[in-house]
């Protein structure tokens, strides 16, 4: 196994790369993971992993032959890792092409920005079921490390598909014959509980602006999350899971 000791070797920059650069992550078609839990993650579902650098000496793993292994010192490796007092290890993953398939159902995201809210409804939906999670507009970057932490391992199973605008999304949802709800505070909108989401896409948008009014336009109704009259509107990702809730229900 390579002992890396400068930073000015290839890997250690790939890897400062993948960790800070969208644009990077999407040309090598390949994102960066941490954690030991993580590679297990990665691991039992069949992810397929590029590269993985230890911190220190190697641990254990049932890594395929041909992947290459990597250890560091730990001050080098801490150079490397976007995280903070990491125990490692860092590990790459290859970015899986969307299949292509048709949706059953399907929860959408449009400029949710935080990468936890994002990691956290990818989570949520493979615990719920959800077909998938569509991600539109200026949305946190699914690959991201933050993100990508908070997914809890969903990323590697859940199916996500990102999209530039509601244009976009609408053409796809045309194509399955979906349904598109606008989670949003309107008069006309229906409480969600009375709504047959069988077959449907729901909207959340951000927290600060809600859905745009170029998605909602594209609705064919909106719904709300009933809720006491003194409160606030609902963490997206709270929101999000919900509608999760009703619609696996």
């Amino acid at each position: 196994m390579e002992r890396i000791t400068s930073r000015k070797n290839k890997i250690i920059v790939h890897l400062r790369e993948l960790g800070s650069e969208k644009k990077y992550r999407q040309q090598c078609g390949e994102f960066l993971c941490d954690g030991l839990k993580l590679l297990n993650e990665a691991i039992s579902f069949g992810a397929q992993i590029t590269a993985v650098l230890w911190k220190g000496t190697a641990q254990a793993a049932d890594l395929p032959a041909d992947c290459p292994q990597y250890e560091a010192p730990e001050d080098l490796f801490d150079y490397a890792s976007p995280m903070k007092n990491s125990p490692g290890p860092l590990f790459t993953v290859r970015i899986r092409p969307d299949s292509g398939r048709a949706l059953s159902n399907a929860l959408v995201l449009e400029n949710v920005q935080d990468p936890g809210n994002v990691g956290t409804v990818l989570r949520t939906a493979n615990a719920f079921g959800v077909d998938a999670v569509v991600l539109v507009g200026a949305c946190a970057d699914l690959y991201s490390p933050k993100t990508v932490r908070s997914t809890m391992g969903a990323v590697f199973r859940q199916r996500a598909i990102t999209l530039a605008d509601p244009g976009e999304l609408k053409e796809l949802l045309t194509k399955t014959g979906l349904k598109l709800y606008g989670a949003a505070l309107r008069d006309d909108a229906e409480d969600i509980r009375n709504v047959d989401l069988r077959k449907a896409a729901v909207a959340v948008g951000s927290e600060g602006k809600g859905l745009s009014q170029e998605l909602l336009a594209l609705c064919d109704a909106s719904v709300i999350i009933p809720m006491q009259p003194q409160s606030e509107s609902l963490n997206a990702a709270v929101a999000a899971s919900v509608i999760m809730w009703e619609m696996a229900r």
